[in-house]
């Protein structure tokens, strides 16, 4: 019993001098510093006090009904949302399988063997004679690994990096989703808005041709002016054509989007829509927190800092337990006997010594791995800060350039009517009349377009920020 209980104190010891050296083996992750910085935006609406629209439901600010219901059908039916579940009860499968690393395996099975020797062999020449042996078991074979080192433990850590890191991913989807679906159906509003500009355009220059002939016959203007008026009328039914064709491809394109086959889609119009007075709210410096795509490339970086963990860790030594026991007899009648027991159990601690330098290659590419995953973090910081940054100022100036753009339409309105009254009076070129025609649907076509660009920077920066997902 003495002796029994110095085995006991100095396994106890060893253990925890093990346990101790395992934790300066592994290290625990922490985030680099300075990833993240207050200028990364190039911008100073940054008060720390606000509220990010990132945490604001898109059911909040998208308030169109029906581009509610399109959203709605987009995340039950896209098959990427699918396919990003799918990664995800995958990645979960592997967390449940690191966890269960811990613990040791076990295998039991009935056998069979039958063996007869060569009568030409020593064995056989001492039996005289062929002998045959039947041979019947049921064995359990058992074998443990020690978790001294902290591999496991990292591989679990890198594990459960990979499964968040699969959430971060299917919430990225969803809000990439979220932004596609609002854009597409904003650009749909414009198409429309700017269908009805030309055939109102048409409509016009159908007129001023008539006008035209009439001024030609009166001997005001000449067969040239009515051409070019004519050419006007062709230019505007041309446009009409590539807003109809620009319009099904969008709806083909939503179509998609929801996992549906290619149709129309219900819409309001452009000018019925409205941002919510919450997206005037600022934006805190740590909003990319919300970020799927950046809290993503972090779960990868966490992941290839564990597996470096790991991969360090095989240059120590292994502790195994193996044993294997059960019942076996050369008569299946006494296989169920006592005497038919049989058992074993080793114990071993091996070092590595000489493996073809694959311990050595295995640890390296894991720093380089560590590394790469890395520089992709910093790139995904920057490229959301460039988002962000790109997304505050286009949304931040179009509300001016709006107010510019009317301006400018109103000017060239007003410029076709003066036109038009000095060529009806001989006292000036047809071509003024075209040029400030043209110019006046482009300024429509451009108030339009900027609106659009409201509406679409507006859903930038909400995705930018990290919005979309919740």
């Amino acid at each position: 019993m003495k002796n029994l209980s110095i085995i006991k104190g100095i396994a106890f010891s060893v253990f925890t001098a093990l346990a101790i050296i395992s934790c300066h083996v592994r290290k625990e992750y922490e985030r680099p510093a300075a990833v993240v910085d207050e200028k990364l935006f190039r911008t100073d609406m940054l008060p720390q006090d606000s509220t990010s629209i990132a945490n604001v439901s898109w059911k909040e600010i998208f308030i169109d009904p029906v581009l509610q219901k399109h959203i709605l059908k987009a995340l039950e039916n896209n098959l990427d949302i699918r396919i990003a579940i799918q990664n995800i009860n995958a990645a979960e499968a592997y967390l449940k399988q690191s966890k269960a690393a811990y613990q040791p395996t076990v295998s039991v099975g009935p056998g069979y063997a039958f063996q007869t020797q060569s009568i030409n062999t020593q064995t056989g020449q001492l039996f005289g004679s062929r002998r045959y042996i039947n041979q019947f078991d049921i064995t359990a074979s058992l074998a443990w690994e020690a978790d001294l080192w902290g591999k496991l433990k990292a591989q679990e850590k890198a594990q459960l990096a990979t499964y968040l890191g699969n959430v971060a991913a299917h919430q990225a989807v969803k809000s990439d989703l979220v932004a596609s679906v609002a854009s597409s159906y904003y650009q749909l509003l414009t198409l429309d808005d700017q269908k009805k500009i030309i055939q109102e355009t048409i409509k016009i220059r159908e007129n001023n041709l008539e006008t035209t002939k009439a001024l030609k016959t009166a001997g005001i203007l000449t067969e040239v002016a009515v051409q070019q008026s004519e050419a006007l009328v062709y230019n505007a039914q041309s446009l009409l054509i590539d807003i109809d064709t620009q319009i099904q491809q969008l709806e083909n394109t939503m179509s998609l989007l929801m996992g549906e086959p290619s149709q129309a889609i219900e819409r309001t119009t452009l000018d019925s829509q409205k941002l919510p007075e919450s997206f005037a709210l600022g934006y805190p410096a740590n909003l990319l927190a919300n970020r799927p795509d950046v809290m993503q490339a972090e779960y990868n970086l966490m992941n290839a800092f564990e597996l470096t963990n790991s991969a360090k860790a095989q240059f120590y030594p292994t502790l195994r337990l193996t044993g294997s026991g059960g019942i076996q007899s050369v008569d299946i009648d006494h296989l169920f006997s006592v005497n038919s027991l049989f058992g074993s159990l080793i114990g071993g601690l091996a070092q590595p010594v000489l493996n073809r330098r694959q311990i050595k290659t295995n640890y390296e590419v894991s720093l380089a791995n560590k590394e790469t995953a890395y520089l992709n973090f910093r790139k995904t910081v920057l490229t959301a800060g460039k988002e962000v940054s790109d997304a505050i100022r286009v949304f931040s100036v179009q509300d001016s350039f709006i107010d510019l753009k009317t301006k400018e339409l109103n000017a060239y309105k007003n410029s076709v009517e003066y036109s038009q009254e000095l060529v009806n009076y001989g006292m000036a070129n047809y071509l003024e009349v075209l040029n400030a025609n043209v110019n006046s649907l482009n300024a429509e076509l451009n108030i339009s377009n900027a609106k659009y660009s409201k509406m679409k920077a507006a859903v930038d920066l909400y995705r930018a920020l990290g919005g979309g997902w919740k």
